[in-house]
């Protein structure tokens, strides 16, 4: 008899210890490095922190027996700072994987330190197409939107319909001199000539001094290779000259539904635009974007910010498919593994980090076409991913084999 209670006693000791084992594992910290209180705010900011605990919350909270959280951290678009706070994230905070960190310097930085150290890093609102190139890594993805389907999107529909003499507006730093660079190439490459440029600092108040050289140099489209409160400003003042009224078309290069809000119908109408998501595209981004607006205010989501959700759901899918959160066995699941979603339909992360999907051409709408806010665009034609996207064989990427 004692024997046989000694046994059982064992067996309750046995599960309890297990028990509190299991509810003793750490939390799976992912962190977020965003734009919180500057001109990418909009764009990402809370609305990504907003999505990436939506997607935790719809996984169900946690994975291999520990909580999901989510961690996240304003950058203030300083690359110094993004490296100080991905490597505090990584070497001090137990995070396993950063996303989003808008803006591309800011990208480029803390990406150096996820690599150094091993570690899964998915980009959602930089564009540069350096993050699938020269700065690509085997734990790396650039999930969203790059420069180069940008200007394919973008300038490849503009020349075909005889807008084919170019100058750019550029922000002066690695996003912008990317854009630039890309856009050039369609426009040349498709029978357009480029007549000038002029770069200006990031987050430019007053743009006078860029408009009046790009009106005086005639070309057919003013290129605004910049992006969030760069983008909204120079579209206003550009109105306020009265660019538009004299012939010339402005064309925002990189420009979120959010923008446009910002801007007005009145002034954004028919503006061209490349963009990888719309809220009112399906029934599957209505259904997300009503959640979503339940919880921001009435703000639909943004392309960045739907990338957000899709991306920290597909990670979490192959950690719980992989069994461990070792960044070699996540990220091959997680390339191997098509996504299929409210972002995307059979979208793929390819060898060099760029997960492939359809870009969309929009047109902004009229204000007498828009049956209220955010019904901002009508859509003129879906891009295959293969045909958007930079192609592996002009990659330059060292891990792509040639």
């Amino acid at each position: 008899m004692k024997r046989v209670l000694a046994g059982a006693l064992a067996g309750v000791f046995a599960i309890s210890a297990t028990a509190a084992l299991a509810q003793g594992k750490p939390p799976l910290k992912l962190g977020g490095i965003l734009d919180m209180s500057s001109l990418y705010a909009d764009i990402t900011g809370p609305g990504s922190e907003l999505a990436a605990k939506m997607a935790v919350e719809d996984f169900g909270g946690e994975v291999l027996g520990r909580k999901v959280e989510i961690v996240v951290a304003d950058h203030l678009n300083k690359a110094d700072l993004a490296a100080n706070i991905a490597r505090d994230m990584l070497d001090n905070q137990g995070v396993e994987m950063i996303f989003d960190v808008a803006a591309s310097a800011t990208a480029l930085a803390a990406g150096e330190i996820a690599k150094a150290r091993g570690k899964i890093v998915i980009f959602n609102g930089p564009g540069s197409i350096r993050l699938t190139n020269e700065a690509c890594g085997p734990y790396t993805v650039h999930y969203v939107f790059d420069t180069f389907a940008q200007a394919n999107v973008t300038g490849l529909a503009a020349v075909k319909s005889g807008l084919d003499s170019w100058f750019f507006l550029t922000a002066d730093y690695a996003f912008g001199q990317d854009l630039e660079k890309d856009t050039t190439n369609v426009v040349v490459k498709s029978g357009g000539k480029v007549l000038g440029s002029v770069r200006h600092p990031l987050n430019t108040s007053d743009f006078s001094s860029f408009l009046l050289q790009a009106q005086s140099s005639k070309a057919k489209v003013i290129g605004l290779a910049n992006a969030g409160g760069d983008t909204i400003n120079a579209i206003k003042q550009g109105a306020e000259f009265g660019i538009t009224k004299g012939g010339q078309k402005i064309s925002p290069l990189l420009a979120f539904v959010t923008d446009i809000d910002s801007v007005g119908l009145e002034t954004a109408q028919g503006l061209l635009l490349a963009e990888a998501f719309y809220w009112d595209l399906n029934d599957d981004s209505r259904a997300f974007s009503k959640r979503f607006m339940e919880r921001n205010k009435g703000r639909v989501p943004t392309s960045a910010q739907a990338g957000v959700y899709s991306s920290v759901l597909h990670y979490l899918k192959s950690v719980k498919a992989a069994g461990t959160t070792d960044a070699a066995a996540v990220m091959k699941l997680m390339k191997e593994t098509p996504i299929n979603d409210m972002f995307a339909r059979n979208g793929k992360i390819r060898d060099d980090g760029r997960m492939v999907h359809d870009m969309y051409l929009f047109e902004v709408k009229k204000p007498s076409e828009s049956k209220g806010r955010w019904d901002d665009y009508k859509l003129l034609a879906t891009v295959p991913g293969n045909e958007a996207f930079q192609s592996l064989d002009i990659s330059r990427c060292p891990l792509v084999k040639k």
